[in-house]
């Protein structure tokens, strides 16, 4: 199978292109423009680990004519490039839209009339959902989390859209692209609206991965700014997770093509922000220093993905505690970032 991974030098990227080029019969090409921290390093490691299964394309994900012929031959497409964080979009919305929306668009518009039979796996986000605030949710001092009693099970597919920020309107706007384009057009797209992932090859940076962060902070002993109080509440999903539901997608496209699916840790991995640290305090021995900040535009309360949906039509379900994910995540950093 040849596969296109945009964005395929980030965190994500770098452990599908790993998990499927484990496959002697799949050739793995990476398309990305290098310009986040860390995706060098990722590319390297790649190259060694893939040698000649691998090809790199260096090329922005709105330079569409640079990978068309990537697209022509490609079986499956998995679609991780562009900007990534709230914050990012809220200080320059521009590039957000370019990114996100132009280089989706571009995306799409390349398959559809080169090579629509591929299958498209689009990395969207739980962000689409907003701010949650029309639900119900309270605080439990006790377990210093939050609540939110109307959805006891998490939050499902039929939650309302609302795109609060640039980025989950740049998003959103693809999200909905890639399931208009399976109905319009006939193509193989699938929609993950992801939780919060975590795991190896995650730089740590602020805006791309708060818990990587967090731990990564806390082994050099710096400082965390925590938005907010601190009770938020995430379910947290392992990356090698994540990526048993992109497999079980292809192998049920023909049932799946055009749905969506929130895919997260749940219920059973959901941990407020302060809870979170105290594992990680756990794990790597040392102690947590805050700084408190205003909690930000479109922060939600309480999201905890409702994996039923996955569950039911695709048989996937989270098979990694976060206890035991985050332990490798850490091992991963002590070798890599410090």
């Amino acid at each position: 199978m040849n596969i296109l991974i945009t964005g395929g030098a980030g965190f994500i990227g770098t452990n599908a292109a790993l998990y499927f080029g484990k496959n002697k019969k799949n050739n793995i090409t990476v398309l990305d423009n290098l310009s986040r921290f860390g995706t060098e390093n990722n590319l390297t490691y790649l190259k060694q680990s893939l040698a000649k299964k691998l090809i790199f394309i260096h090329a922005d994900i709105t330079d569409v004519q640079k990978y068309t012929y990537a697209i022509k031959n490609a079986d499956l497409i998995i679609h991780l490039a562009g900007q990534t964080a709230v914050t990012t979009s809220l200080k320059d919305p521009q590039t957000d839209f370019s990114s996100n929306v132009a280089g989706g668009f571009a995306l799409l518009e390349a398959v559809r009339k080169n090579n629509p039979h591929a299958i498209v796996l689009y990395s969207s986000t739980n962000k689409v959902y907003g701010d949650l605030h029309a639900h119900t949710v309270m605080l439990d001092k006790k377990k210093k989390m939050y609540i939110n009693s109307s959805c006891p099970k998490g939050v499902d597919e039929n939650e309302k859209l609302e795109f609060i920020s640039p980025y989950g309107c740049s998003k959103g706007t693809i999200d909905q692209y890639m399931q208009d384009y399976a109905r319009s057009f006939g193509l193989r797209t699938v929609v993950f609206r992801q939780s919060c992932i975590y795991g190896p090859h995650q730089m740590g940076v602020e805006d791309q991965g708060w818990v990587a962060h967090f731990s990564k902070q806390i082994l050099q002993d710096k400082p965390i700014s925590l938005f907010g109080d601190g009770y938020q509440v995430r379910d947290l999903l392992y990356v090698e997770d994540l990526i048993q539901a992109y497999v079980l997608a292809i192998k049920k496209i023909n049932t799946v093509s055009g749905m969506v699916f929130n895919v997260g840790g749940g219920i059973k991995n959901s941990f407020s922000l302060m809870q979170v640290l105290k594992i990680l305090e756990k794990k790597t021995g040392n102690r947590v220093r805050l700084k408190y900040s205003e909690e930000r535009l479109g922060d939600q309360k309480y999201f905890v993905s409702n994996n039923a949906k996955a569950k039911k039509i695709l048989g996937w379900k989270p098979s990694t505690s976060f206890v035991t994910g985050v332990h490798h995540m850490i091992t991963w950093q002590q070798k890599n970032l410090l």
